[in-house]
């Protein structure tokens, strides 16, 4: 009889287990949203506000917190669990059984509640391997000679003899784990200067981020951005100041960990970060359900992916992996790097060449994916035995951009996030024509700062451009003698809007077609190339 009662109770939990739901229950507003936009430093750090304030970033009641008192009748309601919440949707995501769950409705501050798994969408689920750490997880042969190959590939090298190398940038990375990032000698140059700001556990809900020691996938990325062994290896922006967030579960796949992210990409706004690092990605979850399908990669369906638009919009930069599923029949680039905000990097071998595993673009996504490609096949990486190592994937390849980034960034401080984008994908190796394996190609951050300080320099005098800001007419003065010059325009996003030769002296263009906005419009002759910053009224 007892056997049989052990049996029944078992049985009962493992199904009342399997019934288990996971969804976002949205609230319908916020308490003190004037008093608090009014005084935003009781919601916002001072470093937060003055970037938002030099990039005229306005202060909204996305950035007011989620309301405490809501969060805690829902964790008193019967069966449910409050796993993350997120001030910019306005959202709590919980676990509970499908019936607790849709109770929640009754509530008078939900306004509604939106379920993992899309029942609707279940029957084009694709199956595939969930471990997305497989490849970067595989180590090859450690060849030393190439060490140098990732940085000078990008020419981010011509950065830091400038002495441009990050130096006065805070950047998030949010990833899977970090271990011994506090200890090891790769990262004591980074403790010494005081550039390792702290962190996050949004997964264990703690303050000690190293205290995870599952998965060092976090150690590995950041050392491509922060790593220092003298002689032996520099990352892209070793004087860069860091936030580390672990918002990845590794143990599992499920869709509460975009929610961590989300979280944690509000965290990174509240403390000022300039950028976001994240090699993560997601598609397809434990509970098949729950996944997404390649065609919902389109830029504004996943939950994580409409979290990093909104991180774009509050002005951080964006950088994530591609993903790794270009060999597999997903073959698309995942979430969140398929939306318009986020700057999604691809790989290459250490010769330049397209890596097969490296996630592909398609004509579903909004804006041309990926964007620019690095060295992520045979990169160099700094293991947790503070151990130099050869690892494959888009999530090195992201981490070397993000930091070559940060360090453009440092050389232009007055640029936009969205004018640094287009100034490192104009001097991609096929920025006239991208395709959906390198996107525009491989950059050359040399070339983009000078691209970049085109636009205040004062050279070319006698090439003008006016008036600007531009409504219905531009007139585009070109110097004498200067021969047939070829005008290319492209929005914030990369897009050619207009390409046209001309051949007079002045041109009258007709914009009054171009939506409002910033764009760019660049000048080649055989004189060289000059670029102008475009703003339509």
């Amino acid at each position: 009889m007892k056997k049989r009662l052990l049996f029944s109770i078992v049985l009962f939990q493992f199904m009342a287990y399997a019934q288990e739901e996971h969804a976002w229950v949205y609230l319908i507003d916020k308490e003190n949203v004037a008093a608090s936009i009014a005084n935003p430093i009781s919601i916002l750090t001072q470093n937060a506000i003055d970037r938002k304030v030099a990039k005229n970033i306005p202060i909204d009641e996305r950035d007011v917190p989620v309301n405490e008192n809501y969060i805690t009748q829902l964790k008193n309601q019967t069966g449910i669990t409050v796993m993350a919440k997120s001030k910019w949707f306005n959202a709590v995501y919980v676990i509970g059984l499908e019936t607790d769950i849709t109770t929640l409705e009754t509530l008078d501050f939900v306004e509604f509640i939106d379920f993992a798994d899309k029942s609707l969408n279940s029957e084009s689920r694709i199956a595939l391997d969930n471990n997305k750490f497989e490849i970067e997880e595989s180590l090859i042969n450690f060849d030393y000679g190439s060490a140098q190959n990732q940085v000078e590939m990008i020419g981010v090298d011509h950065l830091h003899v400038s002495d441009y190398t990050g130096e006065g940038i805070v950047i998030a990375v949010l990833d899977s784990g970090f271990p011994n990032v506090d200890t090891m000698g790769a990262f004591q140059r980074l403790r010494d200067n005081s550039d390792l700001l702290g962190g996050y556990d949004f997964v264990n809900r703690n303050n000690n981020v190293f205290e995870y020691t599952g998965n060092q996938h976090g150690t590995n990325v950041l050392s491509d951005m922060a790593g220092f062994i003298q002689d032996e290896f520099v990352g892209t922006a070793p004087d860069a100041s860091y936030y580390l967030f672990r918002t990845e579960d590794a143990s599992s796949e499920m869709p509460v960990e975009e929610s961590y992210w989300v979280e944690a990409a509000e965290r990174a706004d509240s403390l000022g970060v300039h950028i976001i690092n994240s090699s993560l990605g997601y598609r397809v979850f434990d509970n098949e359900n729950y996944s997404y399908t390649p065609n919902d990669m389109n830029g504004n369906t996943a939950f994580i992916t409409k979290g990093a638009n909104i991180a774009n919009e509050k002005g951080i930069l964006v950088v994530n992996s591609a993903g790794n599923s270009g060999a597999t029949s997903w073959q698309t680039v995942g979430a969140p790097a398929d939306g318009s905000g986020v700057f999604s990097i691809g790989a290459v071998d250490v010769e330049g060449n397209y890596a097969s595993f490296s996630s592909q673009g398609n004509l579903t996504q909004p804006t041309q994916k990926p964007d620019v490609v690095a060295q992520g096949s045979g990169s160099l990486v700094i293991n947790s035995n503070n151990e130099i190592v050869n690892n494959n994937g888009t999530s090195f390849s992201s981490p070397i951009l993000a930091g070559a980034m940060a360090s453009l960034k440092q050389a232009l401080p007055d640029a936009s996030n969205e004018e640094l984008k287009q100034f490192v994908r104009m001097s991609a190796s096929q920025f006239s024509t991208p395709d959906f394996l390198l996107g525009y190609g491989i950059p050359n951050f040399e070339l983009a700062l000078d691209i970049g300080l085109s636009l205040s320099e004062e050279e070319f005098v006698r090439f003008k451009i006016f008036p600007n800001p531009v409504i219905n007419s531009l007139n585009i003065q070109i110097p004498v003698s200067t021969e047939a010059t070829n005008l290319k325009i492209y929005n914030v996003l990369g897009k050619l809007i207009l390409e046209k030769d001309l051949m007079q002296s002045e041109t009258n263009l007709d914009v009054s077609s171009m939506a409002s906005g910033i764009y760019m419009m660049s000048f080649q002759s055989s004189k060289g190339l000059k670029t102008f910053k475009l703003i339509k009224s």
